[in-house]
């Protein structure tokens, strides 16, 4: 039982390292293309198939471990482990990023979100603009920017291991339940 609980653990270690290091150098390519502030949702996409994929063959390492057995808590905390890991790594790069590589990052997002407005609404008036710059500030600080992606690695690390999970469950009472 322990020695399990040694390989589970190592397992969400060693797959969240490499979630967390090829968030990282996604962000570095992203960076040095000039497009870290762009909001594309093929980003999001490219980052929620990395996310599946990882996640995914994690779990599915533990049951290849587990004698092929497999619950869906036991992928369920994988998964998140996995998730929890990589979301900590991508936090630890990001508030690197913000104050020693791009310490202008938040006034960068201040600026391009202004200039959205004005091009979707160009009746905005100065005190309503000045109110969504007001609103943009509380959310780009480092602590709410690490909160955030806490929160949403957590997040989708639970859909994908719930999902992954699902696909994957095999039972010892039920074995022929795939």
């Amino acid at each position: 039982m322990e020695n399990q609980k040694s390989q589970t653990q190592q397992l969400i270690l060693n797959y969240g390292l490499i979630l967390g290091f090829l968030s990282i150098i996604f962000s570095v390519i992203r960076y040095a293309m000039g497009k870290h502030l762009e909001q594309d949702w093929t980003v999001s996409v490219f980052s929620f198939i990395t996310m599946f994929a990882i996640i995914g063959y994690g779990i599915y390492l533990f049951k290849q471990t587990n004698e092929g057995f497999l619950t869906i808590g036991e992928g369920l905390k994988i998964g998140v482990g996995i998730a929890l890991v990589g979301g900590i790594l991508s936090v630890i790069y990001t508030l690197i990023f913000v104050t020693y590589i791009e310490p202008d990052f938040a006034n960068q997002l201040l600026i391009l979100q202004q200039e959205q407005i004005l091009e979707r609404y160009p009746d905005f008036t100065d005190e309503q603009l000045e109110a969504a710059a007001n609103m943009t500030k509380k959310f780009t600080t480092s602590g709410a920017m690490a909160a955030f992606a806490i929160m949403g690695s957590l997040f989708f690390g639970l859909i994908v291991s719930l999902i992954a999970s699902l696909f994957l469950k095999k039972s010892k009472e039920n074995p022929y339940n795939n």
